[in-house]
Formats: C-alpha cells, sequence, structure tokens
C-alpha cells in the first residue's frame, strides 16, 4: 500500500539498477580533461550528479553539455526522449535519448530573444532607452507610455502577466495575442517593480523585431546566428517535418498544492499541467512565442554560452560585438524578492544573474549569467570558471526528492570546476557555508 500511494504522489519513472545501457555519447567528441584544465575525476564527479539526477526517476530524458575553457568536456543524454515518462503505456514507442535530441527550451527562450534585441541595438536601429510605443504606438493604452524596452527586457515592464482568464491558446495568434497585451493597464510604473515576465515581455520584444525590421525573429535569428554558427536547430520552433523529433514533456513530481499552486499558475498565467499539455501541441512548435519555444540541443544551448564567454565570437566566426555582451549581462537591479515568482532575484537587461554564497546557478557565481526554462532546463555561463553549461530535461516537476541532486549538481559543478586564479571573488570562497543549506533542503523533503 505504502508503495502504491508512493507511486501516486511522487509520479516518477521506473529507473533500473544498471542504467548504463540509457547513456548515450560520442568518446571521441568529448575533450579529455586536461585539455580543458580538469582531472578525470572531477569530470567523473560531474556526471556522476548528472545520474544522480536522472535516478531521481522524474526525468524521462536527461541531456547534459559541459564546456571548460573552450573545450568539450561532457556531452551525454540518459534515459529516453519519447516513451517511458510517466502516464505512457508499454505500448507507447521508446526513442533514446541523445545528444542530438532537440528539446523546447521554454524561458531560456528569452536570453536568445534578448540577444536579438542587444543586436539591433548594436547595430543602431534601436536604444534600450526607447518607449516601446515608439515602436508600437499601440502599446501606449491605459497608461504605458512610458514603458521602456529596457524596462521589459529586465522584467520590470509593470505587465507581467495576461489576464488570468484568457484562453491559453491565444499563444498560436500572434497579432490577437499583442493586441491583448498593447489593451493592458500596467500593475506598476515602468521600472519601478521587478516582477518575471513570463510570457508577455518576450512577445512584446519579438513584435518590435518584427516593425523595426520587417521580419521576424525567427528570420532574424536564422540569419546572425542558426546559419554562421552552422546549428540544426536553434530557432523558434521547427519545420513541420522535424516535430516528431522533439523530445516529450511530462508532468511529473508531486502534485502541486495550494499556496504553491497558486504562485506557480500567476507566474506562468495557466495551471503546471497546462504548459505541458500545450508544449506538446504541434502547433506550439510551428508558431512564433519568443518567450517560450526556441528549439535546441544541449551542446547548441552550451556553443551559445560560449560565444558569449568568448566575447561574442566561436569557431572563428563573430556574431556580438564585445560590449554587446558586456551590456547584455550588466545587472540591472540588486538581489531583491520578484513580484512574481516571490523568490529572491537578480536580473540584467536578458538573463538571470548569479550570486554568493549561492545562487541560481550554484555556489560563488555572482559573475554567472543564463537561464532557466520550465523547469529544470539551465543554461548558463560561468566568466570565473570559465564554463559554459546546459541541462536539458524533459520532466516538469516543481517539487519532489530532485531538488536535492539538483542543488547538489550545481554544487559539484562549482566545486570541480574551479575559480581562475587571479579572479576577485566578492565573497570569499567557503564550502562549508554549503553544507547546512544542502543539508537542510534535504530534511525538509524528507520529512514532506
Amino acid at each position: 500500500m505504502y508503495n502504491y500511494l508512493k507511486s501516486k504522489i511522487n509520479r516518477s519513472i521506473p529507473v533500473p539498477k544498471d542504467i548504463s545501457r540509457l547513456i548515450t555519447y560520442n568518446p571521441k567528441e568529448e575533450s579529455h580533461p586536461t585539455d580543458a584544465g580538469m582531472t578525470p575525476k572531477e569530470v567523473a564527479a560531474i556526471w556522476a550528479g548528472v545520474e544522480a539526477l536522472y535516478r531521481t526517476g522524474v526525468y524521462p530524458g536527461i541531456s547534459f553539455c559541459l564546456r571548460r575553457q573552450g573545450k568539450m568536456v561532457l556531452n551525454r543524454a540518459i534515459g529516453h526522449s519519447h516513451g517511458n515518462g510517466y502516464g505512457d503505456t508499454p505500448e507507447t514507442k521508446k526513442i533514446q535519448m541523445t545528444p542530438e535530441t532537440p528539446l523546447c527550451q521554454f524561458s531560456a527562450s528569452k536570453a536568445i530573444t534578448a540577444m536579438m534585441i542587444h543586436l539591433l541595438v548594436e547595430q543602431g536601429k534601436i536604444h534600450l532607452s526607447d518607449p516601446v510605443a515608439h515602436y508600437i504606438p499601440e502599446f501606449a493604452a491605459n497608461g504605458k507610455h512610458n514603458i521602456t524596452i529596457y524596462h521589459l527586457i529586465s522584467h520590470h515592464g509593470g505587465i507581467p502577466a495576461p489576464p488570468p482568464d484568457v484562453d491559453p491558446e491565444l499563444l498560436f495568434y500572434h497579432d490577437a495575442f499583442i493586441a491583448l497585451l498593447c489593451g493592458l493597464k500596467p500593475s506598476a510604473e515602468g521600472g519601478k517593480q521587478m516582477a518575471y515576465h513570463a510570457i508577455t515581455g518576450g512577445a512584446i520584444m519579438g513584435e518590435i523585431i518584427r516593425r523595426v525590421t520587417g521580419e521576424d525573429i525567427r528570420t532574424l535569428l536564422r540569419k546572425s546566428v542558426q546559419k554562421p554558427l552552422g546549428f540544426q536547430y536553434f530557432n523558434y520552433g521547427v519545420p513541420e517535418k522535424q516535430i516528431p523529433q522533439i523530445a516529450v514533456n511530462y508532468d511529473t513530481g508531486w502534485p502541486l498544492l495550494f499556496p504553491i499552486s497558486y504562485i506557480a499558475k500567476r507566474a506562468l498565467s495557466i495551471p503546471w499541467g497546462e504548459v505541458v499539455r500545450i508544449s506538446n501541441d504541434p502547433r506550439f512548435m510551428r508558431v512564433i512565442i519568443p518567450a517560450a519555444n526556441l528549439v535546441a540541443t544541449a551542446d547548441e544551448m552550451s556553443q551559445f554560452f560560449q560565444m558569449m564567454l568568448n566575447g561574442g565570437e566561436l569557431n572563428g566566426v563573430r556574431i556580438f560585438d564585445p560590449l554587446t555582451i558586456k551590456r547584455a549581462v550588466t545587472a540591472s537591479d540588486a538581489m531583491k524578492l520578484d513580484g512574481t515568482m516571490v523568490v529572491p532575484m537578480r536580473y540584467s537587461p536578458g538573463f538571470m544573474l548569479g550570486a554568493s554564497p549561492i545562487g541560481m546557478w550554484g555556489p560563488y557565481s555572482e559573475s554567472a549569467y543564463g537561464h532557466v526554462g520550465f523547469i529544470h532546463i539551465l543554461c548558463w555561463a560561468d566568466p570565473d570558471r570559465d564554463i559554459s553549461v546546459s541541462l536539458q530535461t524533459t520532466g516538469k516537476p516543481l517539487v519532489g526528492p530532485h531538488l536535492v541532486m539538483l542543488a547538489k549538481l550545481l554544487l559539484i559543478i562549482g566545486r570541480n570546476c574551479k575559480i581562475k586564479s587571479g579572479v576577485h571573488q566578492t565573497t570569499e570562497t567557503n564550502w562549508a557555508l554549503l553544507l547546512p543549506l544542502q543539508n537542510m533542503l534535504r530534511r525538509l523533503l524528507l520529512d514532506l
């Protein structure tokens, strides 16, 4: 009876004792650890952390890519991209997850959308301090005339979410969705309140790009990044024939109860399970959703952040000016409580920033920048450690025992990718401070 109830509460997948047959990678693609300033033991410890995350049973598929000093030391996948997920039947076709499997990046798309805005700034076509209404006149309605591009891109735009009664399928109709956002009355004056804009800011930025360039953001990204870097995917949605290749998402973990369910719905604008359902709808991959439907592999996301670490260049191809990168990752505000997610956050104009002694991107990560995607897609760069990382998962749990393993993985990455010598840290690296935090989280989850 206990095991039955446990399976109903923690919606997980069966994980065999030996998972070696579920792991795919090409050893020839991975650099030797010493070429990246690491030891084999350090790399093995990081991969063991990824395996431990898979063993929690809430991720049917995981893809992981890590570059250090520009060298790819890990590019591996575990599990399945299709089938073997919670709710699947024995008849559901199982397809192995591989490093080449494309996944929807969800909110990690925002980082790429932000960089398309920064590209237009670099080209002198727009300025971040410009009012949005300068490019979209109808946006000025109901007191939004002073809201700037910078306000929106840094989550201070005053329109963090659509009205709660909006049909989520409106996302499939761009013009109607833009008209809805233009008619909104702001919840706060632009720049006055930090509140995560889950879907609204990206849509408006995509519309600015369309009106300024005469082309949609998908075309701009293809011309400026996807083709120059030779990425197979890395764009908003995919062509029709590629839709079946995208990994399926699964609603896993513990069912959400109030008040967590309320906070989650306020952040996403729709219920948790509905997000998962919509993401697996083929229509979601046919349209352009700048805040939510970029499709890429773990390697492509890692390469993009490596390009940013390099000051805008990758493999001899210049994508952004170094000043553009600096502008994009400079903090827009101090660490403060986010009005949407009700957790402390620190943003730049387009990215989620790290902190010390512990932050979004692990321990002592105040120089790191990146973005999460619903919910455990994590893509980031840490200049102090000279790493670019992409963790891709198909399970979408908010609460559950996996949180301990996820926190532990970030800790393992931080400890085994050492901070470069000579780098000034605002906080002295004291790993002993982090152990009580990890133990407290473990006790909390075990007591639930």
